[in-house]
Parts: structure tokens; C-alpha cells; sequence
């Protein structure tokens, strides 16, 4: 591994072994982390890795994450946003580390000082870095996108040799290296996808048009965490799996977590407030959306939308309470929902899972993906900060 170990990464994971009077928790299984991150680098083949920790590394904590993924191999950290990148800096991380998604006026005189790669779309986002190098001193390093089909960012079509013309110019007098050329895929969660093969072709065109121009780069990256384990052809030299390095597929067509050898890092952990006995046909929470079927046990949960709990998880949502999995009951309110235990015994204070890696039984991310008609991703990175981050296996 490069000086990017936990030698010169001085963060120090967080550790509780008492928690009990959090009326919620987020516990982050760093150890899985590692074990995920391990588990990719097999997958990349001759490949690099890079840890995608944008997004408070998707919910599960920037800082002590990224730490666990640089142990667990990760030669390179990603994020989106340039102060997500100037944080893991300040915290003490020296590794390669790429930033991609700025503004015009975005940090990137700080970026730049700090040794951080910046990914660049535009030929404004050149004349930016080229005025940061200036101010700091020093070469920018940026990775210039392509837009191989996406539509989202990246240069597209015509604008690419404008954007590789303007990168060179630069790099001749000194104010930037082009370190990298790279894309972002479609439907890598869909292997045999007709866009795959078309977007690999692109890439290929735009990565030969870019080196006949004279660009010679380090790193050429196309592959999320879907393509590091379905689609060996899009390896290049550097990976970008991101949802994995959490323990969660990124697809069923590339297959579950336990097929692919990943471990959910990530459990959501509540106590009941109250628990009270209610007659048969009580409306519970607002609009009575449900209504108990006979005399039955209510029991609150003190996490609502407020904390990242799906409105839509209203009378869907899977938690495992008083040793069953039940749903929601009635109507996710900002602070707070209900869950109808019927006759089962609970007390207040007992623990209620919502979602973990599923080895208690619990319901995981993707069972409560499923019952809200979204993606894990969507699950996961929309546990709020009211909920507190518990770190388990900390080194």
C-alpha cells in the first residue's frame, strides 16, 4: 500500500460499547468495511482501487470510513463534492484522493494545495485550476471526463477535443497534470445492457483521441461497483466502486450481497418510548391510516423523517421488534412511528431493528429498498445525523 495506511491517516474511528441511552443508533461495522474494501481489490484484478466515500461515505461516516477502506486496500479515495475531500485532508489522509463535482469559484485554490485530484468536465473548470495552480504554487492534477453517454457530466461529443486542447495547453506551461481520463456508466447494474458495450466503445475513442492529442495518463477509470464485479473489460487501471465498499449489491443482476462475498457495514437501531395496550379498531397515527384488528400492544419508536425514516415506509416499512419482523403502523410522522405488536411482551427502552446485514434476522437495506420502491443507496445515505454513529472495530 502507498504512505496512505493508517500510518498517516490519524483519524481515530469512534468506538461505544455503551450506548443504551441513545434513543437511536446508526452502528457502523468497520471491520466489515475492511473486509468490503478487501473483497473489491480481489474483484479489480491488476486494477487499483478507488473508495467511493462521498455522501458521509453513503451514511456511513466519512472520516472513519474512508480510514477502514484505506486498511482494507484502497490505494485511492473518491468523493464528490471538494470539501468532502479538504475534510479526509484535515483529518490526515496523504493518499491519492479525486474530488469531481465543483462550481465555478468551487475551493479549488485549497484543493490544489492539498494535493487533491479534481475531476474536470468543462474548459472553465481548467481556466479555474489554472488560475488555483497559480495562487498555490504548484501544478493542478485533474482527471479530464468524457461524457460516454450519461448525459450527466463529462464532455460531450464535440466538446471533448475542446476539453483535452485546453487541458494540454495547461499542462505545457505547467499549471496542471492530466492525471487521469475517466466516465461514469449507465447500466453497469445491467451487464448485458446494450449501453454497456456502446459505452466502453466510446470511451476507448475518446481515451485514443485524447492520447494522439499528446495527453499520457496515469489512470484511465470507467468501472463503478457493479463493473469492478460484472464487467472485467472495463477495469483499465483504477476502479470506482462505491455502494459495495458497504456491503451492498449493487444490483440483483450481479448478485446479493452474500453471493458476492460483501457484509452490510451499516444497522439501524431504535428503542421504544412507550408501549401501551389499545382496543380492537383504534386508528394509529395521523389520518388512521392503519387500524388495529383487535386488542393489541402499540409500541413508539422515536425516529421519524425527520432522521432519514421514509415517509413511504407508512404501513411497509420492515423492523424486527419484541423477536418478529413486523411493518410500520400507520403513518411515518417526523419524529416518531408505530409499529403494532399485538400480544407479544415488550417494554420500553427494548431495541428495535430496522435494518442491519440480516444475521438476527433483521430486515436489510434492500428489504427496505424493496418495501419503498426505491434503492438501497436511496435507504442507506438518508439515515440523518439526529441518529448517532456508533463505530464498532475501530483499529
Amino acid at each position: 500500500m502507498s504512505d496512505s495506511g493508517p500510518e498517516s491517516f490519524e483519524a481515530t474511528p469512534r468506538d461505544s460499547s455503551d450506548a443504551s441511552f441513545l434513543r437511536a443508533e446508526v452502528r457502523i461495522d468497520l471491520d466489515a468495511i475492511r473486509h468490503n474494501t478487501a473483497r473489491l481489490v480481489e474483484a479489480s484484478g491488476s486494477a487499483q482501487v478507488m473508495a467511493v466515500v462521498k455522501a458521509d461515505a453513503y451514511g456511513h461516516g466519512l472520516v472513519e470510513s474512508a480510514f477502514a477502506a484505506r486498511q482494507g486496500g484502497a490505494e485511492w479515495l473518491g468523493t464528490a463534492l471538494l470539501d468532502e475531500a479538504l475534510i479526509l485532508r484535515a483529518a490526515g489522509d496523504s493518499g491519492r484522493l479525486l474530488a469531481w463535482l465543483a462550481i465555478p469559484g468551487d475551493r479549488f485554490e485549497e484543493c490544489v494545495a492539498a494535493d487533491i485530484d479534481v475531476g474536470v468536465s468543462t474548459t472553465w473548470g481548467i481556466s479555474d485550476l489554472v488560475t488555483a495552480s497559480r495562487s498555490a504554487g504548484r501544478p493542478a492534477r485533474v482527471h479530464l471526463k468524457v461524457d460516454t453517454g450519461l448525459a450527466r457530466g463529462g464532455a460531450f461529443n464535440t466538446d471533448w477535443p475542446a476539453l483535452v486542447k485546453s487541458a494540454l495547453v495547461a499542462q505545457s506551461s505547467g499549471e496542471i497534470s492530466i492525471v487521469g481520463l475517466w466516465s461514469h456508466m449507465v447500466f453497469a447494474d445491467k451487464p448485458k445492457h446494450p449501453t454497456v458495450t456502446a459505452q466502453i466503445a466510446t470511451f476507448n475513442e475518446a481515451v485514443e483521441l485524447a492520447e494522439r492529442m499528446g495527453v499520457t495518463p496515469e489512470v484511465r477509470h470507467l468501472a463503478n461497483s457493479a463493473a469492478t464485479f460484472a464487467l472485467p473489460d472495463t477495469h483499465y487501471d483504477l476502479v470506482r466502486p462505491g455502494i459495495s465498499i458497504y456491503g451492498i449489491s449493487p444490483g440483483p443482476e450481479v448478485g446479493t450481497s452474500s453471493s458476492l462475498g460483501l457484509v452490510p457495514a451499516m444497522t439501524v437501531v431504535g428503542r421504544l418510548a412507550q408501549v401501551k395496550r389499545v382496543p380492537a379498531g383504534q386508528g394509529v397515527s395521523y389520518a388512521h391510516l392503519y387500524v388495529t384488528s383487535g386488542e393489541s400492544t402499540l409500541g413508539l419508536v422515536p425516529i421519524g423523517y425527520a432522521d432519514g425514516i421514509p415517509r413511504h415506509a407508512t404501513n411497509v416499512g420492515p423492523v424486527l421488534a419484541a423477536g418478529k419482523v413486523r411493518t410500520v403502523a400507520g403513518m411515518v410522522c417526523m419524529d416518531q412511528f408505530v409499529l403494532d405488536l399485538g400480544n407479544d411482551a415488550a417494554s420500553e427502552g427494548d431495541e428495535v431493528f430496522l435494518f442491519g446485514p440480516g444475521t438476527r434476522g433483521e430486515p436489510t437495506a434492500d428489504d427496505w429498498a424493496i418495501a419503498c420502491d426505491t434503492i438501497p443507496y436511496e435507504i442507506v445515505t438518508s439515515v440523518g445525523p439526529r441518529i448517532p454513529r456508533v463505530f464498532r472495530g475501530g483499529r
